[in-house]
């Protein structure tokens, strides 16, 4: 059996979580699930692979291996709203983000649902609060960086095109002002088009873990995935991707900075 996550160790007090990368599902759910379901669309393509550098850093990395349909680790375990008003992805979605239907027929029961929670958010969940909490405790602060990416059109979601760095701090709650400020000012040092708390301003991980009274600072970045990537056939663009790690190499040394 696959693991749930994959987890690196570095020294810095500075943890990359990646929720949202993996495309693993096991066989019992992938077997009721539509050919568009099948597909994951909605994954955050290559992640992992695009903050890979981070290590080089001295950054640690939290990367999930399974996929969004399966349960969505930035949600709460009883699924509660985070954009009241908006269309709700869901804890176990049951629809894309287009809006097609991921199983063949009904959905997910509350009692699969539970048991989703139980054997794939609730281990990811333990392990990106240990690690945190080993951070606090080693360097008397902990910072968490939630890693995520979406196409840059999705018209059920939102109107438009989105901005190609959108940082999410729910609306400063999650991270003290100096170091979001140091933060903002580096993305914007590049070519990229940037947003504050706009459409995303964090999700679940970033909004529980997020407190800046107990030394524990959350940011979510989503990147628009037109600056790494070709978003028609999902293939990694090593050039764009180059050009985008200078800038989130500058983002993370300013978060980090003391």
């Amino acid at each position: 059996m696959i693991g749930v996550c994959n987890h690196y160790d570095g020294e810095l007090p500075l943890l990359i979580s990646v929720p949202h990368d993996g495309v693993h599902i096991p066989v019992d759910i992938s077997a009721r699930m539509t050919q568009a379901g099948l597909a994951v669309p909605d994954t955050d393509w290559h992640v992992a692979e695009l903050y890979d550098f981070a290590r080089d850093l001295g950054a640690s990395l939290l990367i999930a291996n399974y996929s969004r349909y399966v349960v969505d680790l930035n949600r709460s375990a009883s699924d509660d709203v985070l954009y009241p008003g908006q269309v709700a992805t869901g804890l176990c979605p049951e629809q894309t983000f287009a809006g097609d239907g991921i199983y063949v027929e009904g959905g997910v029961s509350d009692e699969e649902r539970s048991e989703r929670v139980e054997q794939y958010w609730r281990p990811y969940h333990e392990q990106l609060a240990a690690m945190l909490q080993a951070k606090r405790e080693k360097h008397g602060y902990a910072l968490l960086w939630d890693a995520h990416s979406i196409p840059s059109v999705v018209p059920r979601l939102f109107d438009g095109e989105l901005p190609e760095l959108n940082i999410g701090t729910n609306n400063g709650s999650s991270c003290d002002a100096a170091r979001q400020s140091k933060v903002i000012a580096a993305a914007e040092a590049g070519p990229f088009s940037v947003a504050v708390n706009g459409r995303f301003k964090g999700g679940y991980i970033t909004r529980h873990y997020g407190d800046p009274d107990s030394e524990i600072h959350a940011i979510q970045l989503e990147i628009a995935q037109r600056a790494y990537m070709d978003e028609a056939s999902t293939v990694f663009d090593a050039g764009k991707a180059a050009r985008l790690r200078e800038t989130l190499r500058l983002m993370l040394s300013a978060f980090s900075d003391r």
